[in-house]
């Protein structure tokens, strides 16, 4: 199901990834020592990618070490970021 850019952009950030601005939003991982990690994905700017579709959503999850729905879970809540440590290991 697709999700706003907005979002999922809001979830991750607070769930430990930190926002860069450019042509496109980056988000790279910071661990909770304060380290980066090497997960980052990214999401397009602009009012015509508002929504982030199911086959952008799956890419963005493999480039985080997770399946489509553990994106889902962390986008939406049910995964914290201790969880995501747990399953990514960053």
């Amino acid at each position: 199901m697709p999700r706003k850019r907005d979002q999922i952009v809001a979830s991750l950030t607070s769930k430990g990834f930190r926002k860069d601005d450019g042509d496109h939003i980056f988000l790279v991982y910071v661990r909770h020592d304060g380290k980066l990690s090497s997960l980052r994905t990214k999401v397009s700017r602009g009012s015509s990618h508002k929504e982030v579709t199911d086959g952008l959503l799956s890419q963005m999850a493999r480039q985080l070490h997770l399946t489509k729905k553990q994106l889902e879970d962390l986008i939406d809540c049910p995964m914290d970021r201790a969880a995501y440590e747990e399953v990514a290991r960053p």
